[in-house]
C-alpha cells in the first residue's frame, strides 16, 4: 500500500506502521510530498514523523479509531458491500430536505441508531437528508463544526461504515443523503495541520483564527485538500450533495476562486458516476452570483441556503426585533413578501445589523428559484438562541402551521430541521464536549458572556460542556403520536403531498410570485400558478378580497372557498391552500 503525505517544510519524514518504521522518500514529482511503500491492511493504526516530532496522524485519514488525538487507520472504502445501487434522487427544484444531527436524533446518537426513523421520513414526503457535520472532534457530543480530519467519519457515530450503512439504508428508502461539510475552519482542538505545512495564514482572519490558506504561498495544495476532501465524500460514500458551511469567510482573492474550482470538479464527478450531485452554499452575503452559471459569471454552485426568508419569517411569526432581526421587523409582512418575490430582503439595502449597505438584487428572469432554500427553522437559528428554543416554545399550533404553509408552498425548496415536522417541544442547545480543561472553560465562560451582555441571566444560559444539556436537545420520540403534535405532523404532510400533486408548487419562476398582505391585519396571500396560499398571523378573524373560482385544497381550521363577492373569511392563526 502506497502511504503519502505533503510536508514540505521537513528534512525527514516516517512512516509509523502498526509499530514499525518505515523511512520515507520524496516525491520524484511533486514537490514538497512524501511517500513510502508498506504492507498494510484494514484497520491497521499508523503516523507520520515529521524531523524528530512526535507522531501525527494523517491529514488525509480516513479513520480516528481513538479521536483527533489518536493514530490514524487504514480504511479500504472498495471492501463495502452496497446493496443499494442508487441513480439519484429528484432534482433540487422538487426537492424536500431535513436537516438532521446525528448525535441528538436519537438518545443513541449514532447512525445505526437513526436507520429506524428512515422509513417515517420516507412516507412523510422528504426527498433527502442533509446530515450536519461528521468529521471527528474532540470527545464524544458535538455539534461538528469544530471538527478536524476532513476525510474521516466520527467514531462514537460508528466510523466509516456505520455512514456508509446509513446511506445505504436511506436509498433503499429512496432518500438522497446530502452532508454539511467545513471548509472555512478547523479545530482548534486536535488539529495537527500546521505542522505538516502551510494550511493556514496570516494574511486573512476570520472569527475562528487565521483563515484557512486559499491564497496564500503554497495554496495550490490546500486548496486540493479539501477539493478532494469534497470529492472522497461524494465518490466513496455515495452521496448526493454536500451542504458548504459559511463560504462567505473563505478568504480568497485568486482569480479563479476555490469553489469555482470545487463546483467544476462536482459536476465533472456527477458526469462521471452518471448522477446528479449538487453543492448548497450557506452564505450571508446576499449576493446571486454564489449561485449563478460559471459561464455567466457565477461560481456554479447549485442552490444557497436564504437567511432572510428565514428572519422575515421568523419576524412575522414572533415580532422579535433583536440583532439581525431589527430590519425585518420593522414591517415583517412586507419584508416576508419582499423574500418570497424577490428572495433578498437585502439587495442592496441598509443593514442596520451590519452598518451598511448589503446585498445584490437577483435576476427574478434568468434565476430559477430552486437555487435557494426556503425554511422556518435550522441548527444555526435555533441553537444559537440562549436556551435552543424552538419556535414551538412560544407558538401556538395556528402560527406553526402557518409557519408550514409559507415553507412548504414558498418557491424555494424547502428545508425542515429535524423534529419540526411535530412541533418538537424539544430544545436544541449549544453543546460541546471539548476534553481540554482550558478550552472547556473558556467555551462556557464564552457563551454565558455573550448572552448576559443582552440581559440574560448567567444561570439561564445552559452550560454547554453539561451533558444534561446535550440530552435536553435529543428529541422525544414519543411526542409525534400524541396531541397537538400529530395534527402538526398531519398537516406537514399533506403540504409535501401537495408538493408533488400540484406543479404549480415547483415552479421555479420567481416573476410569476404575486404576494399580497396587510401589515396591519396581519394577513398574507401569495399565487403560485393556479394556487393561492392564505395565510392569517393575526389573533382575530379577518376577512380577505382574493377573488372568486377556486377550491379549498388543504385548510388548518375549517374555511370556505371565496363566493361571488370573492371574499374569504379566514379564522384566527389559521392558513389554507386553494387551487382550481
Amino acid at each position: 500500500m502506497l502511504f503519502e503525505v505533503w510536508a514540505p517544510h521537513t528534512d525527514r519524514a516516517a512512516l509509523l506502521l502498526e509499530g514499525a518504521t518505515h523511512p520515507m522518500r520524496r516525491h520524484p514529482v511533486r514537490a514538497g510530498w512524501w511517500l513510502a511503500e508498506a504492507d498494510a491492511h484494514s484497520g491497521d493504526r499508523y503516523g507520520y514523523v515529521l524531523d524528530d516530532g512526535p507522531v501525527l496522524p494523517d491529514p488525509r485519514s480516513r479513520r480516528q479509531p481513538d479521536g483527533p488525538d489518536g493514530l490514524s487507520a487504514v480504511v479500504v472504502h472498495e471492501s463495502f458491500g452496497w446493496g443499494h445501487p442508487w441513480r439519484g434522487g429528484p432534482p433540487l427544484q422538487r426537492a424536500v430536505l431535513y436537516e438532521l444531527h446525528i448525535g441528538t436524533f436519537t438518545p443513541e446518537g449514532t447512525l445505526d441508531a437513526a436507520h429506524q426513523h428512515l422509513a417515517g421520513l420516507a412516507e412523510l414526503g422528504i426527498t433527502h437528508i442533509e446530515l450536519m457535520p461528521v468529521c471527528p472532534f474532540p470527545g464524544r457530543h458535538g455539534w461538528g463544526y469544530e471538527g478536524v480530519s476532513l476525510w474521516a467519519v466520527h467514531e462514537p457515530y460508528g466510523g466509516p461504515d456505520a455512514l456508509k450503512r446509513f446511506v445505504d439504508a436511506a436509498h433503499a428508502h429512496g432518500l438522497g443523503v446530502v452532508l454539511d461539510v467545513v471548509h472555512n475552519h478547523l479545530g482548534p482542538s486536535g488539529n495537527y495541520l500546521p505542522a505538516f505545512g502551510p494550511y493556514f495564514t496570516d494574511t486573512h482572519h476570520t472569527p475562528w483564527g487565521s483563515a484557512v490558506n486559499l491564497d496564500a504561498p503554497g495554496s495550490d495544495e490546500v486548496r486540493a485538500f479539501l477539493l478532494e476532501s469534497a470529492l472522497a465524500w461524494l465518490r466513496d460514500y455515495h452521496l448526493d450533495g454536500l451542504r458548504l458551511d459559511a463560504v462567505h469567510a473563505l478568504a480568497d482573492t485568486r482569480a479563479h476562486t476555490f469553489l469555482e474550482e470545487l463546483s467544476t470538479a462536482v459536476d465533472a464527478l456527477a458526469a462521471e458516476l452518471g448522477r446528479p450531485l449538487f453543492l448548497i452554499a450557506e452564505s450571508d452575503a446576499c449576493d446571486p452570483r454564489t449561485t449563478t452559471p460559471r459561464d455567466e459569471g457565477g461560481t456554479g454552485l447549485h442552490a444557497q441556503w436564504n437567511d432572510d426568508f428565514h428572519h422575515a419569517l421568523h419576524t412575522a411569526l414572533t415580532g422579535e426585533s433583536q440583532g439581525y432581526y431589527a430590519d425585518f421587523a420593522r414591517a415583517p409582512l412586507s419584508a416576508l413578501a419582499k423574500t418570497l418575490a424577490r428572495v433578498f430582503f437585502h439587495d442592496g439595502t441598509y443593514s442596520s445589523f451590519r452598518g451598511r449597505t448589503h446585498g445584490r438584487p437577483v435576476d427574478r428572469v434568468r434565476t430559477p428559484a430552486h437555487r435557494f432554500l426556503g425554511y422556518a427553522q435550522t441548527h444555526d437559528q435555533i441553537g444559537n438562541r440562549a436556551q435552543g428554543d424552538r419556535l414551538s416554545a412560544t407558538l401556538s399550533p395556528g402560527l406553526l402551521a402557518c409557519a408550514a404553509t409559507l415553507t412548504l408552498t414558498s418557491p424555494f425548496p424547502p428545508m425542515l430541521f429535524m423534529g419540526e415536522e411535530w412541533g418538537a417541544r424539544t430544545p436544541w442547545q449549544f453543546f460541546t464536549d471539548h476534553t481540554d480543561p482550558e478550552l472547556s472553560r473558556a467555551v462556557r465562560e464564552g457563551r454565558r458572556r455573550e448572552f448576559t451582555s443582552h440581559g440574560w441571566a448567567a444561570e439561564d444560559v445552559p452550560d454547554p460542556q453539561d451533558p444534561g444539556t446535550r440530552r435536553r436537545s435529543c428529541l422525544d420520540w414519543t411526542e409525534p403520536a400524541a396531541e397537538p403534535h400529530a395534527r402538526l405532523l398531519a398537516w406537514y404532510r399533506r403540504l409535501i403531498a401537495l408538493r408533488y400533486e400540484r406543479p404549480d408548487l415547483t415552479d421555479p419562476d420567481l416573476a410569476a410570485v404575486k404576494v399580497a398582505y396587510d401589515e396591519e391585519a396581519r394577513w398574507l396571500t401569495y399565487r403560485r400558478g393556479d394556487l393561492r396560499v392564505v395565510v392569517n398571523l393575526s389573533k382575530e378573524a379577518v376577512t380577505i378580497k382574493l377573488g372568486g373560482g377556486g377550491r379549498v385544497l388543504a385548510a388548518w381550521e375549517p374555511v370556505e372557498a371565496p363566493g361571488a363577492d370573492g371574499l374569504m373569511l379566514m379564522p384566527p392563526e389559521s392558513c389554507a391552500v386553494l387551487g382550481r
